[in-house]
């Protein structure tokens, strides 16, 4: 059959795996949201199996979680600690291959350190760390110890997203002049952290969030978006950050200029007051000879409008994609998909680069495909800019 047949799916097979890899989670247990969506990425794709966790910061809650999802009593931990001193008493043929980190955001810096340092592969939840202090460590941790790491930007995973990442580089619409990024929700229009909402609740805490609401949490998939699609480097933002409902002690909405080196211009908007938004992220490229346009909540389609003639609409799973878009596609055209195919396609990167490592060979670049470690940092710098921003009289911060 072919690789682009209408009656079977158009994904480029992987390489043949020896075995599935095995991973244990940290954090995403009982009353979680996002762990799941990690649980159900990794196995779409049949590369790795959850072998061993400390799902719950609450040992009791902990257990219970590791019970529903069929852990065995010896490798389903009260705590992290516990999981990561227990791994590195086992066989190279038993011990977890990586680690998935799902928690809130205050503990991402001790838990991903520990196991980069003791040499296990890393897979952590963004926004990275709290601060740029944290973000380095572990950029030498990782240095020291060659683990792999990645971070789960998910949306770079989608395959329409990797295609406009690739016109850009190829020049399809010239010399990237602006750059427009709007994400938009409006589940915390009213104060859910002062109730029994989890997630509203450690999201809004400085302490578990870290220094930014909104901005940290949908902001920074936003700027990852830009960086990722266009390649650009931030020279400097201006930005303002509000917390909109009273009460609230983080921001819950973002409005950024951007300049970038070479003279591009970018806009960037962050929301989550916004009444009557789902999840609405959407990427505007405009070149010296044509624009790109993108929606999460359409994520089938990319339009290019070319300078000099009709806009042109590009749909996932057809044959004439590139090789990366391609790649990361299941499904033929027509048959949606999306959220969690994307965070599969992380994944799908992060596991090619370790089989790569395994085999004693360099990682093949199109298929470990992931953000990395440096993303990450980047992120973390750019929350922190972004702060200091809002809090100055000047109009631009440097980057």
């Amino acid at each position: 059959m072919s690789e682009h047949s209408e009656a079977g799916p158009v994904r480029v097979d992987a390489p043949q795996a020896t075995r599935k890899l095995r991973y244990a989670m940290v954090g995403g247990g009982q009353g979680a949201f996002i762990g799941a969506v990690h649980r159900q990425a990794l196995a779409l794709d049949g590369q790795a199996e959850l072998v061993a966790g400390a799902l719950s910061s609450t040992p009791e809650r902990a257990r219970a979680s590791g019970r529903e999802l069929g852990l065995a009593d010896a490798r389903n931990h009260a705590d992290w600690q516990s999981l990561l001193d227990d791994e590195l008493r086992r066989s190279a043929d038993e011990r977890i291959d990586f680690v998935s980190i799902v928690t809130p955001n205050h503990l991402h810096h001790e838990v991903a350190r520990a196991f980069a340092e003791a040499g296990i592969h890393v897979v952590c939840d963004k926004p990275l760390v709290h601060t740029s202090e944290q973000a380095q460590d572990l950029v030498e941790t990782v240095a020291r110890s060659g683990s792999v790491f990645g971070v789960t930007y998910n949306y770079s995973g989608y395959p329409m997203v990797r295609e406009a990442r690739d016109m850009v580089a190829a020049g399809a619409i010239g010399e990237v002049r602006k750059v427009v990024v709007d994400y938009h929700q409006g589940w915390l229009a009213t104060r859910l952290e002062g109730g029994d909402n989890k997630q509203a609740g450690w999201r809004t805490d400085p302490a578990r969030s870290g220094a930014a609401g909104a901005l940290g949490d949908i902001g920074s998939h936003a700027e990852n978006l830009v960086a990722t699609v266009t390649g650009l480097e931030l020279e400097s933002l201006c930005a303002d950050l509000s917390a909109l409902v009273p009460g609230r002690r983080l921001d819950d909405d973002a409005s950024l200029l951007l300049r970038f080196k070479g003279g591009a211009r970018g806009v960037l908007v962050a929301s989550q007051i916004a009444v009557g938004c789902e999840n609405d992220l959407r990427l505007r490229v405009f070149g010296t000879t044509g624009s790109l346009d993108w929606r999460q909540e359409q994520p089938e389609l990319l339009v290019h409008a070319p300078l000099d003639g009709p806009r042109r609409l590009l749909t996932r799973g057809s044959p004439w994609l590139g090789a990366s878009a391609r790649l990361a596609t299941r499904l033929p055209a027509g048959h949606p998909e999306g959220f969690i195919e994307a965070f599969a396609n992380v994944y799908l990167g992060v596991i090619a680069h370790i089989r790569a490592l395994q085999q004693g060979a360099a990682p093949d670049p199109l298929r470990a495909d992931y953000p990395t470690l440096a993303d990450g940092a980047r992120g973390v710098r750019f929350i922190e800019k972004a702060v200091e921003s809002a809090a100055s009289v000047q109009k631009w911060t440097a980057f």
